[in-house]
């Protein structure tokens, strides 16, 4: 099961449109003995600040020194008036207005009101993160304010899921279904009210907007298994936000599951979609999107969100045991 860190939170889908073809160098942040840790935090803990509503809590990354802040969507979601209330790291608190919410990748940015001379946190690059980094996750789990808690960067590009046993899209959210891709997977423990947080390399960087906790049976507290949005896909979405501009999300059009054998099992295909145009049909097992093998639903769905509007990819399917090929042109999710 997973859950949202944010009480009464409701998991939305993410996108990851990183484009490929470039080369680039990275450089790991550095591995440091956990005695250097409280002064990682301390550079960090007055960037982040915590959001609640009427129904709900979670918390936020500061954007700007007067007043834009970072957060999950669906830690918003349930505000009325389309107003939160930010709490500081200082204790200060400033009532905030919504500017923008996009619920696909589960991001928001809100604008504290009479605010001046915040500390806007330093966004790192999340495409250098190596499995086995140390991070460590700020924010405010079950309203403590100011929580820091440590661990490693545990996966990378993870697809997540709520709604097991039905149809997955790739490109559309409902109450019943809905997926996050090309998350960042971490063991740093995280719990309600973490949302919308910081999660942070060994310089100090944000390299994650902490968004997701997996659980088991009936807890809703952490095991070890949390989920954040990437930096680089936060980054991009909140400056779009803060701008009035339209995000953009790719969409196929198919409903999937898991084929038996390996690949992707196609079992709807909406009217007028990318999918149906290229000649897809229900039943189809997609084993090849692109450069991308697709060995189950996972993969299919973290391909199509990778991808970008416009963008022409090569499909490989079975239809009836017999390898086929199509050509879809994804296009803006309706």
């Amino acid at each position: 099961m997973l859950g949202s860190g944010v009480a009464g939170g409701a998991l939305a889908l993410a996108l990851d449109g990183d484009g490929g073809g470039v080369t680039r160098t990275y450089s790991a942040a550095p591995v440091l003995n956990s005695a250097d840790l409280p002064k990682i935090a301390a550079s960090v803990q007055d960037s982040v600040v915590s959001i609640t509503t009427d129904s709900g809590e979670g918390s936020g990354v500061v954007l700007s020194a007067d007043g834009y802040v970072l957060t999950n969507n669906h830690v918003v979601a349930s505000a009325a008036g389309n107003t939160v209330r930010v709490v500081f790291a200082d204790g200060k608190n400033a009532e905030a207005k919504i500017v923008g919410t996009d619920p696909k990748t589960d991001l928001a940015v809100v604008k504290a009101n009479g605010v001046s001379d915040l500390k806007p946190a330093k966004f790192g690059d999340s495409d250098a993160m190596q499995v086995g980094d140390q991070v460590l996750a700020l924010g405010s789990p079950l309203g403590l304010q100011g929580s820091v808690t440590a661990g490693i960067l545990s996966a990378r590009d993870r697809t997540i899921r709520a709604g097991e046993g039905q149809p997955q899209d790739p490109s559309q959210q409902s109450q019943a279904v809905s997926s996050i891709s090309g998350l960042l997977q971490t063991d740093a423990p995280i719990n309600p009210g973490n949302s919308g947080g910081a999660l942070v390399n060994t310089r100090g960087e944000v390299i994650g907007v902490n968004t997701a906790i997996a659980t088991s049976g009936q807890s809703t507290g952490n095991i070890g298994v949390g989920f954040a949005i990437p930096s680089n896909k936060a980054k991009d979405v909140a400056g779009k936000l803060q701008r009035g501009e339209k995000v953009s999300h790719p969409s196929l059009g198919v409903g999937v599951n898991q084929a038996e054998g390996g690949g992707a099992l196609v079992a709807s295909v909406t009217a007028g979609s990318p999918a149906e145009k290229a000649g897809l049909q229900r039943g189809d097992v997609v084993t090849r999107f692109g450069d991308k093998a697709i060995n189950d639903s996972d993969d299919l769905v973290g391909a199509v969100q990778a991808g970008k509007v416009g963008d022409r990819v090569e499909v490989q399917y079975k239809r009836n045991g017999v390898e086929k090929t199509a050509t879809v042109t994804l296009a803006e999710t309706s």
